[in-house]
C-alpha cells in the first residue's frame, strides 16, 4: 500500500528551534570573543579597537541574527498575515539600524588610524549588502507595507521579493564568514582558544543561514 506524500513532509518548526539555539550560540561567542579575548566594546575610548569591535558586533547582530529573525518570522508567528508583515518590517528596519551602527564604527575606526576604506573582498560584499539591504526595505515597505499598490500587483511581486530577500541574506551570511577569515588572518591567529572561537563562530552563521532557508522551504506547522 502506497504511503501518503504527507507522511514525507517535515515542518518548519523544528528547524526554526535549532536556527533560534544557533542563534543564542553565535551571540554568546562574538560577546565572548569581543569582551574577553580582544579589548571590548566603546564609542569613544582612546583604544580604537574598542571601536572597531562595535563592528562585528552591530553587523552580527544585525544583518545576520536579526534578519534572519525576520525571515523566519512568516513560518514561526502564529499570529495574522497582517502582524507578521509588520513585524518582518520592524525586525529588518532594527536590523538597518544596527547595520549601519556597525558601518559606522569601521569607517570612524579606519578613518581616525588613516587606513584606506573598502579594499577588501570582505567590505566590497559588506557594502553591496547594506545598499542592497536598504533598497530592499524600501521596496517592501512602499509595496507592501502601505497601500501603495493593488492587491494583485502585491502578489505578482512577493516572489520576487522573497527572491530578493534570501539572496541579500546569503550575501550578509557571506560578510560576516569572509569578515571573520579576514580578521583571523589580520590577527595571525593560529591554534588556540581565540581561533577556536572565531571558528566556531563561522561555522554557526553558516548553519544559522542554511537553517533559515530550510525554514523558508518548508512548511508551516499551524
Amino acid at each position: 500500500m502506497a504511503l501518503k506524500s504527507s507522511s514525507y513532509q517535515t515542518s518548519a518548526t523544528p528547524i526554526s528551534l535549532f536556527a533560534h539555539l544557533v542563534f543564542i550560540a553565535i551571540f554568546v561567542l562574538v560577546l565572548v570573543w569581543l569582551l574577553k579575548f580582544r579589548e571590548g566594546l566603546s564609542f569613544t575610548s582612546d583604544n580604537k579597537p574598542k571601536l572597531f569591535n562595535l563592528h562585528p558586533l552591530f553587523m552580527v547582530i544585525g544583518f545576520v541574527l536579526i534578519s534572519g529573525q525576520a525571515i523566519m518570522t512568516y513560518k514561526t508567528f502564529p499570529a495574522t498575515r497582517k502582524r507578521q508583515k509588520l513585524i518582518h518590517m520592524t525586525l529588518n528596519f532594527i536590523a538597518l539600524l544596527a547595520a549601519i551602527v556597525g558601518l559606522y564604527a569601521v569607517f570612524q575606526y579606519h578613518h581616525d588610524l588613516g587606513i584606506p576604506h573598502v579594499y577588501t573582498l570582505h567590505s566590497w560584499f559588506g557594502i553591496s549588502t547594506a545598499s542592497l539591504f536598504f533598497l530592499q526595505w524600501l521596496f517592501g515597505f512602499f509595496t507592501f507595507g502601505v497601500r501603495a499598490r493593488d492587491s494583485t500587483t502585491r502578489a505578482n511581486l512577493a516572489p520576487w521579493h522573497v527572491l530578493l530577500g534570501m539572496v541579500i541574506f546569503s550575501m550578509a551570511i557571506l560578510s560576516a564568514v569572509t569578515g571573520l577569515i579576514e580578521k583571523f588572518t589580520f590577527m595571525s591567529l593560529r591554534r588556540g582558544q581565540e581561533a577556536l572561537i572565531v571558528n566556531f563562530t563561522g561555522l554557526l552563521i553558516f548553519l544559522f543561514g542554511v537553517s533559515v532557508g530550510c525554514t523558508v522551504l518548508l512548511p508551516r506547522s499551524y
